[in-house]
């Protein structure tokens, strides 16, 4: 299943014009997106306020992700201040994964945002997440937090954006959205023979664990005739007819 190293801004001096800062509806903004990755099957980790750039890239390196995904709000130069609008989604030029990741983010970001023809894809060789990240990398710049229109557009549609970026993950991997719900424990319910965790909700897809029937489960998320099920260290998708909720 894939993974993700979500890499929310750090920045607590970086303020909104409106109050609060960029640090704070950044990690606000990642609350919102977690819980689609769960219930979708996408696994992650993620940095903590009290980290920096450098020691985020490292934490990063020290796993193994397939995607890094650094989420920000920008500021305009000095003399620009509160003049500029737009979003913009950086990637690392030669990164085929990584630019189209910024493609699907800025095409998704685009039905949402008020002003579209400012959303942009955009490569970028200096920025530290891009570059020095061993997992392909996107770093989103949303909106500028030194624009009024653009911070309260951010403040004011947390949950909005969260799914739209959540969408856009799951569209990355092949996956469908699933809705977040409360985690269920649950049993592997078959006739005696063993449960098919898969990668993806098709009987195509790869098998990445066999439940022995009996065994122990958490149900993450539901989808159609599928649960997103967590069994040991594997997360995976299985039939729900075979899963009976304790």
């Amino acid at each position: 299943m894939p993974s993700i190293y979500l890499s929310p801004s750090t920045q607590e001096k970086n303020l909104y014009v409106t109050g609060g800062t960029e640090e704070q509806y950044m990690n606000l903004l990642t609350d919102q997106i977690v819980p689609y990755l769960r219930s979708s099957g996408i696994t992650y980790s993620r940095n903590t306020p009290d980290m920096t750039a450098a020691s985020s890239i490292r934490a990063s390196n020290s796993g193994n992700y397939n995607l890094h995904f650094a989420i920000h709000s920008n500021a305009a130069p000095e003399g620009k201040y509160g003049q500029v609008r737009g979003i913009d989604v950086y990637y690392y030029p030669g990164s085929g994964f990584g630019e189209r990741a910024a493609q699907i983010i800025a095409k998704n970001l685009k039905t949402i945002y008020p002003l579209p023809k400012l959303v942009r894809a955009l490569p970028n060789t200096t920025l530290g997440e891009l570059r020095l990240t061993r997992a392909p990398s996107v770093f989103l710049e949303l909106g500028y937090h030194d624009n009024e229109d653009d911070a309260k557009w951010i403040i004011g549609n947390l949950p909005e954006i969260g799914r739209n970026l959540a969408g856009s993950l799951t569209e990355l991997f092949g996956l469908p959205l699933v809705p977040p719900q409360q985690e269920e424990a649950a049993v592997v319910a078959t006739q005696g023979g063993n449960l098919n965790l898969r990668s993806r909700p098709s009987t195509s897809a790869s098998v990445v664990a066999r439940i022995p029937n009996g065994s122990r489960v958490t149900v993450l998320g539901k989808w159609q005739d599928w649960a997103t099920i967590a069994f040991q260290d594997q997360v995976g998708f299985a039939y729900m007819m075979y899963i009976r909720i304790l």
